[in-house]
């Protein structure tokens, strides 16, 4: 019998994407199942991104690429962030990966030794706390709710931090929540950081999904001084439709930076050629297939909070950004339908599956039992079915 290792023994699988397997597999036994759990766009990729992979196939460049990441890629995205939030950074401050998981990854396993401790405000996208315990670091949970806007305050992550804190995750717009920090609240966190010199991760893959004027403010345009202890993360996925394509990338300190590439030079080298080609076109060729789709999705977005309040049982609050929502569905538990009783967030999304035939994905996943996640990176017909099949669904329930 083959012994697997502890450590992956001990680790959990993703949530999300069990359930997004699960509401496939059902789907392809017949059940007309909705999907409103997966953090995927359903727009196709642009045609001029598209444009640019098959250009790169027809002249070739599909051989293997610098472990960093092609340098035109780099410049792109160097130019990306200069125009879109004034910073300058160098080539050797950019890393590209296989998607922005994985440049977290590469992260936590070059910044942490066993037992440093990294700062995760509640909810939380379910990968971070995992990825901090591969790497041998402990997470450190500051809980939040719908009445704090689901945000951290310094005075919230002064009060966490210990002799073996190395770093702090800060996602805005946030994953699961979609709130967005203010210039002014991330301008009182970065102080906390500078005091205890603490790194500062910033996770930006919905940047551009931000429903106010501009781009979500940014922590490293606060000073030189934020910006040389932010190591910034970001990708193509979310906001250019481009999920399977897996590009990610780290912009931050070049001793950083150099660290997670020579790890990945010796795990995946660089992410796939044909890839970074058509990210380039993606930061570097037209932006208005972004507005197109942010427009879509704010539409969505009014739909889905107001039919979800109008559910008797649950509150919405409206997101400032990405694409998901995050209701609090408290007020279901203990309530029953038959031999069914809904006991926390996992067993009512089971039940919205099982019965209502929605896929949404449960709280507990993102620390926060009292929520679920829906995404309405979803049609307009789907969102409507959906919300529909979960009303009727909560009126069983008594």
């Amino acid at each position: 019998m083959i012994k697997i290792s502890d450590r992956i023994s001990n680790l959990e699988e993703s949530v999300t994407l069990a359930i997004t397997a699960k509401a496939k597999a059902l789907k392809a036994a017949g059940r007309d199942v909705i999907g409103l759990g997966a953090g995927e766009p359903d727009f196709d990729t642009p045609e001029n991104i598209k444009d640019a992979a098959h250009i790169a196939i027809n002249e070739g460049r599909t051989k293997y690429t610098p472990v960093g990441g092609v340098p035109e890629l780099k410049d792109a995205i160097i130019d990306r962030l200069k125009l879109d939030r004034d910073l300058t950074y160098t080539r050797g401050e950019i890393l590209i990966s296989c998607g922005g998981k994985h440049s977290i990854y590469n992260l936590f396993q070059a910044l942490l030794d066993p037992g440093d401790e990294v700062i995760i405000p509640a909810p939380y996208w379910v990968s971070y706390p995992p990825m901090v315990e591969l790497a041998g670091g402990v997470p450190v949970i500051i809980t939040t709710n719908d009445t704090s806007g689901f945000k951290i305050t310094a005075k919230d992550f002064r009060a966490s931090i210990t002799k073996k804190t190395r770093a702090v995750i800060i996602n805005s717009p946030s994953n699961p929540t979609g709130a967005v920090y203010s210039l002014e609240e991330l301008r009182e966190i970065a102080e906390v950081a500078i005091e205890y010199n603490i790194l500062i991760v910033s996770d930006e893959i919905y940047d551009k999904l931000h429903y106010e004027q501009g781009d979500a403010p940014a922590i490293a345009t606060i000073s030189e001084q934020v910006k040389a202890q932010t190591v910034v993360l970001n990708g193509v996925s979310k906001a250019y439709s481009m999920t399977g394509w897996r590009i990610g990338y780290a912009a931050g300190p070049a001793e950083l930076i150099g660290a997670m590439m020579k790890l990945q030079s010796q795990s995946t080298s660089g992410a796939a050629s044909i890839s970074q080609w058509a990210a380039l076109e993606a930061f570097s060729g037209p932006q208005d297939a972004v507005a197109v789709m942010r427009d879509e999705f704010q539409k969505r977005r009014a739909l889905i909070v107001a039919s979800l309040n109008a559910i008797d049982g649950i509150t919405c609050l409206a997101p400032e950004g990405a694409f998901y929502v995050f209701p609090n569905i408290s007020k279901l538990f203990g309530k029953s339908d038959g031999d069914t009783k809904i006991t926390d967030s996992v067993s009512f999304c089971s039940y919205l599956l099982e019965t209502a035939e929605v896929a949404v994905v449960p709280g507990a996943a993102f620390g926060l039992d009292a929520y679920m996640r829906l995404s309405y990176a979803s049609s307009t017909k789907n969102i409507k079915e959906g919300i529909t099949r979960i009303e009727k669904a909560c009126r069983r329930l008594s």
